[in-house]
C-alpha cells in the first residue's frame, strides 16, 4: 500500500529563468487563445488563452524543460531534495516531450528514471504544477504504464503515478489522491498492482485505499472526479474506487507526474523504466463522463489547441 508521499516538497523554481517568470506573469494576465504546433518553436510570451470556463487542458508540445512555455503554462520538472523513493536524486535529465505516433497528436510528455542499482546511479523525474487552483471536479489524463523496463534488467520496485497533491505536506487541510502503478510490487506486496489512494493527513499517514491487482502495460485514461462529497476512481470508464467523509479534497492541489522507485533491491547494470503523458485535462466543480471528456480534447487537437487555462484564480 501507499506510503507518505514526501519527506520534502521544497518548490524548485530552476525553470523560471527571468524570461520564464515574465511569461507567468503574462500568463496571469489573460489573453486570446493559443495554440502551437507540434513542431513550432516555443514563443517567448504564452498568455492564458480564452475557453470553456473553468477548464485547464494540456497536451505537452514543449521542446524540453527549458522552453519557457513550460514555465509559463505552471509547469515545472523537479530538482529539490527530498523523497519519496530514492531520496535527493530529482533530475531534469528524465523530462522530455518527444514525438510518439501511438499518442493523439503524436506527442507526449516522458518520465525516464534510470538507476544501476546504486544512489548515485539514480534519477527520478517528476512534473509537477505550480500555484494551479484546482479544487473539486474532474481530474483526467491519458498515461501509458509500462510493465518492464526500456532497457536493461526487470525486477525494480517502480512506482509510476499520477495524482493531485497539496502544495504543503503539512498543511491543516491537507489533500492528496493518487494514482500509483507498481508493475513488480513493492513494500511487502507482489505487483502488478494499481492502487489508488485518497489522503487525510500525511503525517501520520491517514488514508483509505484500493489495490487493482492487474497487468497494466499500455495507454490508460485515469480519471478522478471529486464533487458532492466523495472521491471517485476510474480507469479506462470503470469504476475502481470511492472515498467520502474526511477522504475528500479539502483545498486546492497541485497536478505531479512521477516515475521513481521505491527502494534499490539489486545492483549492476544500468535500467530505464519509461512513463508517458498524453494529455492533461481538469473541468472545475463538476462531474465529467470519460465519454465526454474525450470529446472535449478531441474538440481541442481538432482545433489546434494545445494549452488551455480558464480556471479561476482566487
Amino acid at each position: 500500500m501507499s506510503q507518505p508521499r514526501r519527506t520534502s516538497r521544497r518548490r524548485a523554481w530552476t525553470v523560471l529563468t527571468l524570461p520564464a517568470l515574465l511569461c507567468v506573469l503574462a500568463a496571469c494576465s489573460g489573453g486570446p487563445a493559443s495554440g502551437r504546433g507540434a513542431d513550432a518553436a516555443a514563443p517567448s510570451s504564452s498568455p492564458t488563452p480564452s475557453g470553456p470556463p473553468g477548464t485547464l487542458f494540456d497536451d505537452f508540445h514543449y521542446s524540453g524543460p527549458a522552453d519557457p512555455s513550460l514555465a509559463a503554462h505552471g509547469w515545472q520538472v523537479r530538482t529539490d531534495g527530498g523523497g519519496p523513493g530514492i531520496k535527493d536524486t530529482w533530475a531534469t535529465a528524465g523530462a522530455g516531450f518527444p514525438s510518439d505516433t501511438t499518442a493523439q497528436g503524436g506527442r507526449v510528455l516522458q518520465l525516464q528514471s534510470s538507476t544501476d542499482g546504486t544512489k548515485q546511479g539514480t534519477q527520478q523525474v517528476e512534473v509537477q504544477s505550480t500555484g494551479t487552483s484546482l479544487f473539486t471536479g474532474t481530474f483526467a489524463a491519458r498515461v501509458y504504464l509500462s510493465n518492464k523496463p526500456a532497457s536493461g534488467r526487470n525486477g525494480d520496485h517502480v512506482v509510476e503515478t499520477f495524482f493531485p497533491i497539496s502544495p504543503s505536506d503539512s498543511s491543516a487541510n491537507y489533500s492528496e489522491l493518487d494514482y500509483e502503478y507498481l508493475p513488480n510490487g513493492g513494500w511487502g506486496s507482489v505487483g502488478p498492482q494499481l492502487d489508488t489512494v485518497s489522503w487525510y493527513k500525511a503525517d501520520p499517514p491517514d488514508r483509505v485505499s484500493h489495490t487493482l491487482k492487474q497487468r497494466l502495460e499500455g495507454w490508460h485514461i485515469m480519471m478522478v472526479t471529486a464533487v458532492n462529497g466523495k472521491v471517485t476512481y476510474s480507469l479506462d470508464g470503470k469504476d475502481l474506487f470511492t472515498s467520502s467523509g474526511k477522504y475528500v479534497p479539502r483545498e486546492k492541489m497541485d497536478i505531479h507526474f512521477s516515475n521513481w522507485f521505491i527502494d534499490l533491491p539489486f545492483a549492476g547494470g544500468q535500467r530505464t523504466w519509461d512513463m508517458k503523458v498524453n494529455w492533461f485535462y481538469y473541468k472545475a466543480g463538476e462531474a465529467v463522463s470519460q465519454a465526454d471528456v474525450q470529446k472535449t480534447v478531441d474538440g481541442f487537437y481538432g482545433a489546434g489547441t494545445n494549452y488551455i487555462n480558464t480556471v479561476p484564480k482566487s
